[in-house]
């Protein structure tokens, strides 16, 4: 017979908390469901990139009037520019199912021929990163975006035969931040066009932030919008995680999200007027003091501020050569005029 003490026992055990709230309601709280409710999902929705935007129009149209499928479609760029977000507009505009996955993801042929043969008539598979698939993936890939089939080789040697299975009619929609690495075959096989994703637009990135504001239920002012645009690095991810970590300051500290609000918070990010973060200045800072400047080689900065050259290079570069702060020269890397006067540093030319 179970115990009379069970009942009592049971009712001192905590209840898990499951992100529900009394009443049936569930807020957009954890940071990917954020992430999800702040993707735009109508083309109207979608700010900037409008060469794109019409481009992809007129493939989907064309593609609807003739019953087909589009044809397969390359984006690349930065991180955090809106290249997911396209393609899920992609599927939503041809109302069709999309199917995402990653280029790390797909280790083994298997894994890519399961996606492949499990897709219906009409569907869209995204791979991000695709940079990163393996090179035997790739040879497996071509003949599925070429021809529709994919073709199975069992056993070896010379026992080894090859099988070929058709595939339904499907959209390939790839995404990489790194198209050189992309063998020149794959990058030819995207029939429907390979787009590059442009830094947006200071207007942009505050039309972005206030359209975000209204979605988290957030009131700002016109200038603490603009003071979040102008250290967003022209990325709508980045002005979107801005934004909720000025709203988490307000939030704690029982404030209006004004100018002054904002620029506290920020400041508490380590993040300056310009955008640059604690570690883009002090690559400028090592240049300039250690320095004088430069010119001096990427391995030399990466030591001296304890980065790896590839985070350096890949995450820090681009914007501070897009601000005019850093040059890239065959001698080495150099802080330039405007770097010394952001910093405040006096400035010695070479």
């Amino acid at each position: 017979m179970p115990n009379n003490n069970t009942k009592a026992r049971k009712s001192n055990i905590p209840k898990r908390d499951n992100g529900w709230q009394e009443g049936g309601q569930n807020p957009v709280s954890d940071e990917k469901s954020l992430d999800s409710a702040l993707r735009p999902s109508h083309w109207a929705e979608y700010i900037g990139q409008e060469g794109i935007k019409e481009n992809l129009r007129i493939l989907l149209h064309a593609a609807k009037g003739r019953n087909q499928p589009p044809e397969h479609i390359l984006f690349y760029g930065p991180p955090g520019l809106g290249k997911t977000t396209l393609a899920h507009l992609v599927a939503r505009e041809n109302s069709s199912q999309l199917k995402v996955t990653s280029g790390p993801a797909i280790e083994k042929v298997g894994d890519l021929a399961s996606l492949l043969t499990n897709l219906s008539p009409g569907d869209i598979l995204f791979i991000d990163e695709i940079h990163r698939l393996n090179k035997m993936i790739e040879e497996v890939l071509y003949p599925a975006m070429e021809a529709g089939s994919l073709n199975i080789i069992i056993g070896k040697g010379p026992s080894a035969r090859t099988i070929q299975l058709e595939l339904p009619p499907f959209t390939l929609i790839a995404a990489t931040t790194r198209i050189a690495l992309l063998s020149s075959p794959l990058r030819s096989r995207f029939g429907g066009g390979t787009y590059r994703l442009e830094f947006y637009t200071l207007d942009e990135i505050k039309k972005i932030i206030e359209r975000s504001a209204k979605i988290l239920g957030v009131k700002l002012d016109d200038r603490a919008t603009e003071e979040i645009a102008k250290r967003s690095r022209f990325t709508p991810r980045i002005a979107n995680h801005l934004l909720k970590r000025c709203r988490d300051f307000s939030d704690v500290h029982k404030l209006n999200l004004n100018k002054d609000t904002v620029c506290k918070a920020l400041k508490l990010l380590e993040i300056d007027e310009a955008g640059l973060s604690y570690s883009d200045r002090k690559i400028l800072e090592t240049l300039i003091n250690k320095f004088n400047g430069g010119p001096i080689g990427l391995t030399t900065i990466a030591a001296a501020t304890s980065e790896e050259t590839d985070t350096i290079e890949e995450v820090n570069e681009p914007y501070l050569i897009q601000l005019g702060f850093l040059e890239r020269t065959p001698r080495g890397r150099i802080a330039t005029k405007k770097a010394h006067e952001h910093l405040g540093l006096k400035y010695v030319s070479h």
